[in-house]
């Protein structure tokens, strides 16, 4: 199957000058007009020119697309279920069919629950065991009330186990019977984030008009106007978050800034108003949970602490140090159990994970001692997360962990803390024969101008690489927020179909994110924000002198903070890279922000450019008002720059989705659509790499 059709020619931007001063400084920008796409039509044309202009382009392997996405299809099976999570009574998960890219939210009742967990319990699904209920179909919900592109993002039982609410990605949250699926309240508009309070009210967060962040109460069986607002922040700036503790006694409100947060905490039992947690100090980000009489906070600081701290509930002001501060190690996450604490840490940006006893509530607790570090973790190079314990039985001694590596499908263990036992509960499967034996995984080293080492995480398949600088290597990154590119970066199934084509893949683990503790942050971000970018090159650098790749053959790879990254080392150094790929790219921010004369390297400028893919969607037009996140003109207005500015005649594709927003990064949307945007991807790269002979063939490596 292929399609020819005549080339297009690349489309060209009207230029309407506008004139920006900031601080004295003057900057022209031709291209601000592509901001106003409510009122002016040329905005949605010139979209659909590119649109037909990359497809154009693209429509030579329309074939070999094609065969590309039923390859990642096959990898999956058809009918997949999540890990089971215990609740109460039943265990509850998430059926997925590849076909229909929707989700089922299911339970099934546990017969003997009154049983205390084991890591040995599995889901009874026997014939003469208790029936799978579909609480809520995705697909049936969309079709019924003709709906395109419906979505539940989230998804909350009751403490009780007899109700549920979701939040439909409209914002609106629903609450429903957890056995008949009938409604048991009027839905409630505007919703940003929702957490029970109890059985009968939860908290929820919106933004009004203006987009100040606030905090309402709501309680079942009332009218949505009759809800009570418990906080607001006049500054924009901030956002809200909601969380609830692991007991379920007490929720938490967060305001926070990039920089510094504070927390209120909200009583179940006593719902009449937040109250502030102090101590707080000036860049402090505080995450609190609960146990009998005391708040555990886990705090980090400006300057780069990372600790564990306690305190008694009727006295915040009486802490004691549980876990001090050290060098080189960020506390990740705490999780409570009633008799248990679980600490994972990223420790030079390898994860750890420890538990300790914790003594009766009411007697003392100084200190933590006697802790034992779980042992799953074989490879080095894992990147993992503790998941899934807020949704267990706070009174058990199981742990539930999910990780994956550079090689190895997602998996999930439960860990027993008592005896140290832990047991495999799932397995991505991959369909096809995969072996995570055919392939090697790396960890090396790249060393930036100022002396840092930069962590590089690689893998390749066995045979099909030659590592003598021939081989093709896409290289991802991220760097901000302090997030490691695990929070973007898909697994290996999807990585397969570069994998087993001989292209190596390696991720740098840049200054900006989380990788080596709270410095590694500091240290890539507002006035530090250029090492992220020569961190990056530095790894590039480190790849072809070290004969992983070359000049001619080194693809590179990012998304939103990421996406920004991609666009500041083309600008910085074209010549290195031979593709690039950029989703939802914050680029519009970078050319607003950094256009003083000591920065013009990361401008677009006329110069030579490698093969370029940006990818974005209208919706992200509203979402400067929802979440403040990367809007749709910003990847366009550095498209139609380039087009006007560089000098060769390699690839420069945009392409502007209509069905989605910045949060279709990988991995945020449909398995099916996902594989679909991933083959794309896949065949522009191979397509830039001259990989593809003719439409549904390929170059072979073997």
């Amino acid at each position: 199957m292929s399609s020819h059709r005549q080339r297009l020619s690349p489309p060209e931007a009207k230029k309407v000058p506008f004139l920006m001063e900031i601080f004295g400084d003057k900057r022209l920008d031709n291209y601000h007009w592509l901001r106003d796409a409510g009122r002016d039509p040329d905005v949605q044309r010139y979209l659909e020119l590119e649109n037909k202009y990359a497809e154009s382009i693209m429509s030579e392997t329309n074939g070999y697309e094609f065969a590309l996405f039923n390859e990642l299809k096959a990898r999956f099976k058809e009918d997949d279920i999540s890990v089971p999570v215990r609740v109460g009574s039943h265990y509850y998960y998430q059926r997925r069919y590849l076909s229909k890219d929707y989700v089922q939210y299911c339970r099934r009742f546990i017969p003997n629950n009154e049983a205390p967990p084991s890591v040995y319990d599995i889901m009874p699904t026997g014939p003469d065991d208790p029936p799978e209920e579909v609480i809520i179909d995705e697909e049936v919900i969309k079709y019924k009330n003709s709906l395109e592109n419906y979505r539940i993002t989230a998804f909350k039982v009751s403490p009780n186990n007899k109700l549920v609410a979701f939040r439909e990605n409209c914002g609106t949250v629903c609450v429903i019977d957890s056995e008949t699926g009938a409604p048991a309240e009027k839905p409630i508009q505007g919703c940003l984030e929702f957490e029970w309070a109890g059985d009968e009210a939860f908290l929820y967060t919106r933004r009004n008009a203006i987009a100040e962040p606030q905090v309402w109460f709501h309680k079942l069986g009332e009218e949505q106007s009759k809800d009570t607002c418990l906080y607001r922040t006049r500054e924009d700036l901030f956002d809200l978050t909601l969380e609830a503790s692991e007991s379920k006694k007490f929720l938490f409100v967060k305001s926070k800034t990039r920089v510094t947060g504070f927390v209120y905490y909200f009583d179940v039992s006593r719902p009449e108003t937040l109250r502030f947690l102090p101590p707080w100090h000036l860049g402090i980000d505080m995450f609190v949970s609960h146990r009998g009489n005391q708040f555990f906070i886990r705090r980090s600081d400006g300057e780069f602490r990372s600790d564990v701290l306690t305190c008694p509930v009727d006295n915040t002001f009486e802490t004691t140090v549980l876990i001090p501060h050290r060098e080189r190690v960020r506390v990740e996450e705490v999780r409570l159990f009633a008799d248990h604490i679980a600490v994972y840490e990223l420790e030079e940006g390898l994860p750890k994970i420890s538990t300790y006893c914790l003594p009766p509530v009411g007697e003392p607790l100084k200190t933590l001692q006697g802790g034992r570090t779980v042992d799953i973790f074989k490879s080095e190079l894992c990147i993992s997360r503790i998941h899934g314990i807020r949704d267990s039985q706070f009174s058990s001694s199981i742990l539930r962990i999910c990780f994956y590596t550079m090689r190895m499908p997602f998996s999930a263990y439960d860990y027993d803390m008592n005896t140290g036992i832990s047991v495999l509960k799932k397995k991505e499967t991959i369909l096809g024969g995969f072996d995570e034996s055919n392939y090697v995984t790396e960890s090396k080293r790249a060393y930036a101008s100022d002396g840092e080492e930069i962590p590089i995480s690689i893998v390749y398949r066995k045979n099909r690489v030659k590592l003598d600088g021939s081989d093709p290597l896409v290289l991802f990154g991220y760097g901000s927020y302090g997030l490691g590119p695990s929070s973007y970066s898909n697994s290996i199934a999807s990585r397969l179909t570069i994998l087993d084509r001989g292209i190596i893949f390696a991720i740098a683990h840049v200054r900006g994110g989380d990788e080596k503790g709270k410095q590694w942050h500091e240290n890539g971000k507002l006035l530090n924000k250029r090492n992220t970018f020569t961190d990056f090159i530095a790894c590039a650098d480190y790849l072809i002198k070290s004969n992983y790749c070359s000049e001619d053959n080194l693809c590179i790879e990012g998304g939103s903070a990421g996406g920004m990254l991609i666009g500041a080392v083309l600008n910085m150094r074209p010549e290195l890279f031979k593709v690039a790929v950029a989703d939802v790219p914050s680029v519009d921010v970078l050319t607003t922000i950094l256009f003083y004369p000591r920065k013009r390297d990361l401008e677009v400028k006329a110069q030579n450019y490698p093969n370029i893919l940006v990818r974005t969607a209208y919706q992200e037009l509203w979402s400067i008002l929802i979440d403040k996140l990367v809007p749709f003109y910003g990847p366009a207005k550095f498209v139609a720059k380039l087009r006007d500015m560089k000098t060769d005649d390699n690839l420069l594709l945009l392409k502007c989705r209509s069905d989605g927003g910045h949060r279709q990064m990988p991995g945020s949307v449909g398995r099916l659509r996902q594989q679909q945007q991933d083959a794309f991807k896949y065949t522009f790269i191979l397509k830039a790499l001259n990989m593809i002979h003719a439409p549904g063939s390929e170059q072979s490596r073997n």
